[in-house]
């Protein structure tokens, strides 16, 4: 969708939040009408359907108008704040540059650009609402500038290593750990440990979030709560999910007694600590980078179209306290069990804290949703579309094994895998599963890389 662009300089109109998206939630102004403001002080927070965004003042100046009300959904491109006077030209540069789309001649956004444009306001350039350099000024985005508060870090004296001497999110990590060595553009470094299971009575890796109390006012008998933010965006693609993919459920144990010795000894060894998530995850990339490959792939169905894919994105289900995301660990095939543990760490923490980039949210070919990370064994869970398979890890317990006529005790990990029909074949389906259960009853292989 083509952004309009404002003719009168002294209208700030909202910009690009993001890949995608084209409208957003006020949650709060953080200015009001007549307010003296300066440039990169913050005007108003907003919640797209994956991100908690501030949005920065482009230039110095008295608030005339806001454009809307907390609540209100505004749209990309629509005027958000008024101004009084106008700007220099400088300053109406920054507005058109950030309103217009990029043409095909601009260059594609470097690796490092990417792990913090998820949040971004507007273009990533130095002409971008709230990031043009000013002396004494850091030049970095909105998210970047709230994680340094969280943190507790002067973003103003932290050097930059982005483009033109951008903060970005690992500079502010780097400043709060006391290193200067960035780290791996690929994911940001855990910011604690990951939880150790004891004794295995679930695959959770990182602490959940508890479920919200629901408020009625008082002398009512029901509250009308409507669908925005990130449910709504949940709403529609669970909807979206349903009335597409043919869901079919196929559902098993496996004895992973064998598979909780050697995590606590890789545990022991480390100096880490590790849960049963990454072993699960080590298991899915050989699946579906073997005999089921077939299994790690998308629906195109704008084209009528199966997208096979070679690599294995993984997407990993992400209780929230604003619902349900789906982070995503890049090339999970060729990361061994200690680096899988660690991504999961960190994305989910991302996630959970609202500063995790929009395109660690996209892109993935196959999900792991941990539902035993609460309670229950199986689940018939929802296809994460346009994906064609879901496995649900159940709450590991305690219960009896039998193998060639004997029994003992053990603990079992319940497996549900779930698959588009119009894709994956039952018998398919079936075998994968299987072989699931083998992978993770004989765990020795699955410490390194699926693939090299």
């Amino acid at each position: 969708m083509a952004a309009k662009t404002s003719s009168d300089p002294s209208v700030f109109i909202l910009p690009d939040l993001g890949e995608g998206v084209h409208e957003a939630e006020l949650i709060a102004w953080k200015v009001k009408e007549g307010e003296q403001v300066d440039e990169h002080d913050i005007l108003a927070e907003m919640e797209t359907d994956k991100a908690l965004v501030e949005v920065p003042s482009p230039r110095a100046g008295v608030i005339k108008t806001l454009h809307g009300e907390p609540g209100e959904i505004l749209h990309v491109g629509n005027p958000l704040v008024s101004y009084e006077g106008g700007a220099d030209d400088a300053s109406a540069k920054a507005l058109d540059n950030a309103s217009s789309e990029p043409t095909p001649a601009e260059p594609v956004a470097s690796a490092q650009e990417a792990e913090d444009a998820g949040t971004v306001v507007g273009a990533m350039s130095a002409e971008t609402p709230g990031m043009t350099a000013r002396e004494g000024k850091a030049l970095a985005t909105p998210a970047v500038r709230r994680l340094a508060r969280d943190l507790g870090i002067d973003i103003n004296t932290v050097p930059g290593s982005g483009i033109g001497g951008r903060v970005t999110a690992s500079d502010v990590q780097n400043a709060a750990d006391g290193t200067t060595t960035a780290p791996p553009a690929r994911v940001a470094p855990p910011a604690q440990p990951a939880a150790v299971i004891e004794p295995a009575p679930s695959t959770s890796q990182a602490p959940t979030s508890s479920p919200q109390p629901v408020s009625i006012p008082a002398g009512e008998d029901v509250a009308r709560i409507p669908f925005r933010g990130v449910r709504r965006k949940i709403a529609q693609r669970l909807r979206a999910s349903v009335d597409t993919a043919v869901h079919f459920t196929v559902m098993d144990e496996a004895d992973v007694t064998e598979l909780d010795k050697l995590r606590k000894q890789l545990a022991a060894a480390s100096g880490e600590k590790v849960s049963f998530l990454p072993f699960v995850c080590s298991a899915a990339a050989r699946v579906l980078t073997g005999k089921f490959a077939s299994i790690n792939a998308t629906v195109d169905e704008a084209a009528s179209e199966i997208v096979q894919h070679r690599s294995v994105h993984m997407g990993i289900a992400t209780d929230t306290d604003s619902g349900l995301m789906v982070p995503v660990i890049r090339d999970c095939d060729r990361l061994g069990v200690l680096e899988i543990g660690r991504q999961i760490g960190s994305i989910a923490s991302a996630a959970r804290q609202r500063s995790i980039p929009r395109e660690q949210l996209m892109g993935s070919t196959f999900t792991i949703s941990n539902v035993g990370s609460h309670a229950g064994k199986f689940a018939t869970p929802v296809i994460n579309a346009p994906e064609v398979g879901i496995l649900a890890v159940g709450r590991i317990h305690e219960g009896m094994v039998v193998k060639g006529g004997w029994f003992r005790a053990g603990k079992l990990m319940p497996l549900s895998l779930a698959c588009d029909h119009r894709v994956v074949d039952g018998a398919t389906a079936a075998l994968a599963l299987a072989e699931f259960v083998r992978l993770l009853e004989n765990p020795g292989d699955l410490l390194t890389p699926a693939r090299v």
